[in-house]
C-alpha cells in the first residue's frame, strides 16, 4: 500500500491544477419551503446538492479554490440545470461523465423514458416539533451506475495534479459498484501523493442495512488522511459504539467521543486528523453547534467555542461546509486550531441560509470565527 499523506504533507498551493477533487452523487433538490411535501405547490424553491460535491462548492465558492467534480448525469435539461449551478459555485465540471438520450447503445446511453434519471429529492426543511424530512428519487440515477474505471485517475492525480481528494459514505453504498470506485480513486490518490478525505454520512435511507456500510467503509479508511463522522456515524457506517446518553450536552458528549476517536485511530493509525461538527438540535429552527478535530500527529485535541441555541433556516449541508472549512484552512497553509474553527463557523452560516452550499464569502467565516471566540453577539452590517 501507498504512504498515505498526512495534512502536514498536502501538496504546496500553485503546484496541482486543482486544491480540491470531490467524487460522489449530485441530486437535484425541490425544496417546498415552509409547507410540508404533501402539500407543496407553489413557490418550490430548486438547488442542487450532494453530500460530496457540497464539499467542492464550498472550497471553490466560499474559500476560492479551484476545484472540480467527479459525478455522472443524463444529459437533459434537468441535468443541465444542475451543472449549472455547480458552474454558478465556481466548480469545473469539465469531468462529468454524460450519459446521452440516444439509446445508441454506448457505454454512457439511456432512452428518453426515463428509465435512467438524474436524482432527484424534495427537502421540506421542517418547523419547531415537525423534523426535517427528505424524500429521494434515486434508485436509476447515473451515479448509481458509476464503477471503476469511470474516471482517469492516473491523468488526474498523476498530471494534473490534485492536493485534496474527498468523497464519502453515500457515494459507496448508493449503487452495485460505487463503493469500489470510491477505493479507487482513494488508492490512485494515495499512490499520488495526494491527501484524502472521507465524509461517513451514513444514511439509513440509502442502505439501511449498517453491516454492508461498516463491511465498506472498514476497506476505505486505510487510504484516509482525513476522517469525518460524528458518533452516530461512526457507530453505524464503521462499527464504534460511543456511550453518550441521547440528547446529552456538548461537555457530556464530548468525553465519550474522544474514547471512540482513539480508538479509530489506533485500528486506523494512517489517519492524521480525525473530526466532526456536534449539533444538538433543540427542534427544527433551534440548533447548539460545535465541533471537535483530532490530530493525530501530534496527539492534540482542537475544539471549536459551542454556539448555543442558534435559529437555522436549513440543516442540510451542515457537515459537508464542516469538512470544506477544515480542508479550506488546512489547503491555505493553516493550523489544526484554525481549521476546527474554520469548519465549525462554515457549518453553522450554511444553515443559516437556503440550500446545501454556503452563499457567504471567507471574510464572512473569519468574522464568525472571531465572533464566536469573543463570545459575543451580531452587528448589522451597514
Amino acid at each position: 500500500m501507498a504512504k498515505i499523506v498526512t495534512y502536514k504533507e498536502i501538496k504546496a498551493a500553485g503546484s496541482c491544477r486543482y486544491d480540491g477533487l470531490s467524487l460522489g452523487e449530485v441530486m437535484l433538490r425541490l425544496d417546498p419551503r415552509d409547507v410540508p411535501t404533501a402539500r407543496m405547490r407553489d413557490s418550490v424553491r430548486v438547488f442542487q446538492g450532494g453530500g460530496e460535491t457540497n464539499v467542492a462548492c464550498g472550497l471553490a465558492y466560499t474559500f476560492g479554490l479551484q476545484t472540480a467534480v467527479l459525478t455522472a448525469l443524463v444529459a437533459d435539461p434537468v441535468g443541465e440545470n444542475i451543472r449549472n449551478q455547480i458552474r454558478g459555485a465556481g466548480v469545473d465540471t469539465g469531468k462529468i461523465i454524460w450519459w446521452n438520450t440516444k439509446n445508441d447503445g454506448s457505454g454512457y446511453s439511456t432512452d428518453k423514458k426515463g428509465t435512467l434519471h438524474n436524482g432527484i429529492n424534495f427537502t421540506y426543511n421542517g418547523s419547531g416539533v415537525l423534523p426535517s424530512d427528505t424524500t429521494y428519487y434515486r434508485a436509476h440515477s447515473p451515479a448509481t451506475r458509476l464503477k471503476p474505471g469511470d474516471f482517469d485517475f492516473d491523468r488526474l492525480f498523476a498530471e494534473e495534479g490534485v492536493r485534496v481528494f474527498n468523497t464519502g459514505g453515500i457515494l459507496t453504498l448508493i449503487g452495485p459498484r460505487t463503493a469500489e470506485l470510491a477505493i479507487e480513486g482513494a488508492q490512485k490518490a494515495a499512490e499520488n501523493g495526494t491527501f484524502v478525505a472521507a465524509d461517513l454520512n451514513y444514511r439509513s435511507k440509502v442502505e439501511p442495512n449498517r453491516n454492508r456500510a461498516r463491511e465498506i467503509n472498514q476497506k476505505l479508511a486505510p487510504y484516509l488522511g482525513f476522517l469525518v463522522g460524528n458518533d452516530s456515524d461512526i457507530a453505524d457506517a464503521l462499527g464504534y459504539e460511543t456511550k453518550a446518553v441521547k440528547g446529552a450536552s456538548f461537555t457530556e458528549w464530548l468525553p465519550a467521543y474522544k474514547e471512540t476517536i482513539l480508538r479509530v485511530a489506533a485500528d486506523f493509525p494512517n489517519l492524521s486528523l480525525i473530526g466532526t461538527q456536534w449539533r444538538g438540535a433543540h427542534n427544527a429552527d433551534l440548533v447548539s453547534w460545535g465541533a471537535v478535530l483530532y490530530d493525530t500527529t501530534e496527539k492534540a485535541w482542537h475544539i471549536a467555542p459551542v454556539r448555543e441555541n442558534i435559529p437555522i433556516r436549513d440543516r442540510t449541508g451542515g457537515g459537508d461546509s464542516f469538512a470544506s472549512g477544515v480542508l479550506a484552512a488546512l489547503l491555505k497553509g493553516k493550523d489544526p486550531e484554525t481549521a476546527v474553527n474554520w469548519g465549525a463557523a462554515h457549518g453553522m452560516l450554511v444553515q443559516q441560509v437556503p440550500g446545501d452550499i454556503t452563499m457567504v464569502n471567507q471574510a464572512a467565516v473569519e468574522s464568525e470565527v472571531k465572533r464566536a471566540l469573543a463570545g459575543g453577539g451580531v452587528k448589522a452590517v451597514r
